[in-house]
């Protein structure tokens, strides 16, 4: 990727400055773990039945431990140490709680906590042809991120995403298939069709039609999450779709009202002339109220209205 600096209408090349080591990589993601991932820190170099975990954190979304590994160069299997690294979580969830609760002044509760969503981030300046092949399947819990820093204090951060529909577990040699099925188990990575099989084709229909009108909104992504699909612009919320049976409800994000009346930044409201949405609020344990527009999604909504209703959305975060 070629970066430019404009200075008076000029444009002047950014030149790379390279890692020299993980641990610069390793220090700069530890301080940024919440910008970066949406994650809260636990700890660093966290040992474990004789495995050094680089970086560990917490998602507090989906309530579940994530690990992030560094590596600077080619040399290493992200399958094997990646399934190597969640069996060790998965046979020591006490030591992976007491450690958070010892660094982070909480408590966890075991019973609490959604094991199946457990994850790795691998973190490089670059992954070679065959690491990338190595996670191409539908259901490996990894996630590869490349990372680059550049000479005018620029980081370039971009997930290597699969395509693949193929599960690892009927492709992997037999060597692997013991430690990867105990694994699989447990972790589940959730698909699109977790959500889709809950409703009617009818329904599955109109979605993809509602997806891809979504999609053709410039820096919109689609996150596929355990309860409910969002639909996400920077690291900013646009929408969660909640999948049912005969429906989906579709759930405009307004903003927070706080206990003392006040509204957060930029709090959304829509211009809504058919009164297709309803208003909908909670309270969280801070007191403070998580306000949304709630919209009834199925085969008698107007396409065309509801995108209308989406981008009033949209252009208020851009």
């Amino acid at each position: 990727m070629d970066l430019y600096d404009i200075n008076g209408g000029k444009l002047n090349q950014v030149d790379l400055n390279s890692f020299k080591l993980e641990k610069e990589i390793q220090n700069l993601v530890e301080k940024n773990t919440q910008t970066l991932f949406d994650l809260e820190f636990v700890s660093t170099e966290f040992s474990v039945n004789n495995f050094r975990i680089d970086t560990l954190c917490f998602d507090e979304e989906s309530n579940s431990f994530v690990i992030i590994e560094y590596k600077k160069g080619s040399s290493y299997s992200v399958i094997d140490q990646g399934y190597s690294y969640l069996s060790i979580m998965l046979n020591n969830k006490s030591d992976f709680i007491l450690e958070y609760n010892e660094r982070c002044d909480k408590t966890l509760i075991r019973d609490k906590i959604d094991w199946s969503q457990s994850r790795i981030i691998f973190i490089s300046p670059s992954f070679n042809s065959y690491q990338k092949n190595s996670v191409n399947f539908k259901d490996v819990p990894f996630e590869l991120w490349e990372i680059n820093r550049y000479s005018n204090n620029t980081i370039s951060l971009n997930q290597i995403i699969s395509k693949s529909t193929e599960s690892i577990n009927t492709s992997t040699n037999k060597g692997r298939k013991n430690i990867i099925n105990k694994v699989s188990e447990e972790i589940k990575v959730i698909s699109e069709e977790d959500h889709t099989n809950k409703t009617s084709d009818k329904i599955i229909e109109n979605w993809r039609k509602l997806k891809n009108l979504i999609l053709e909104l410039e820096g919109v992504e689609i996150l596929i999450k355990k309860s409910y699909i969002s639909v996400v612009f920077g690291k900013k919320t646009l929408c969660y779709c909640n999948f049912k049976t005969k429906n989906i409800f579709i759930e405009i994000n307004r903003g927070i009202k706080k206990v003392g009346g006040e509204k957060s930044k930029n709090f959304f409201n829509i211009d809504d002339p058919k009164k297709l949405t309803t208003t909908y609020s909670w309270t969280w344990k801070s007191g403070d109220r998580g306000n949304v527009y709630k919209i009834k999604f199925d085969d008698k909504t107007d396409l065309n209205y509801l995108i209308f209703l989406l981008k009033q959305k949209y252009e208020s975060l851009s």
